[in-house]
């Protein structure tokens, strides 16, 4: 993906009445590990918000993000430990925001590639960015660095990816 920011990783395509983008990061850190801070709940507080995950398909995950989000609550649609998991980013009536994580050992440790299949609404780029965002809270948990949301980075991922939603939707 192209744009003013150039550690903005992923790509945009359209998917029927839905638009897939794919975020990637490469990390330093083994398959392992990467899939303990995606999937233990303890972790997931570190990066993403307080909740608990069933570790298994059809399992449960829901998490609260207190005032600044919606919780969420739903089924896991696939796991398959260290490599692929697969639950809707939604809860109640809200539609249903299907993500995918994959894991893939490289050499420099984990191929980290998470494909959001989004409505085509108001909400994209502000869904694109917040991922962008806790993406780098991931990286810096996978250090052992506790950092809050990176508002600023997600202010201007915002915009970056509203410009390439723009691109990509009028092609």
């Amino acid at each position: 993906m192209s744009g003013e920011c150039p550690d903005i990783h992923g790509d945009i395509r359209r998917d029927g009445s839905r638009i897939c983008v794919r975020l990637h990061r490469e990390l330093g850190h083994s398959p392992e590990s990467v899939w303990k801070m995606l999937t233990d709940s303890v972790c997931l507080s570190r990066w993403l918000a307080p909740g608990v995950l069933e570790q298994k398909e059809g399992g449960r995950i829901k998490l609260d993000f207190g005032n600044s989000g919606t919780p969420i609550d739903c089924r896991i649609k696939a796991f398959e430990p260290n490599r692929l998991l697969s639950y809707s980013w939604s809860a109640g009536e809200d539609p249903e925001r299907p993500l995918t994580w994959e894991l893939r050992e490289c050499q420099a440790g984990t191929l980290l590639s998470l494909t959001l299949s989004l409505p085509n609404d108001h909400l994209l780029a502000i869904s694109c960015a917040g991922w962008d965002a806790h993406l780098e809270m991931l990286m810096a948990a996978l250090e052992g660095i506790s950092i809050h949301f990176p508002a600023s980075r997600f202010r201007e991922a915002r915009e970056v990816f509203a410009e390439l939603l723009k691109q990509k939707l009028a092609a």
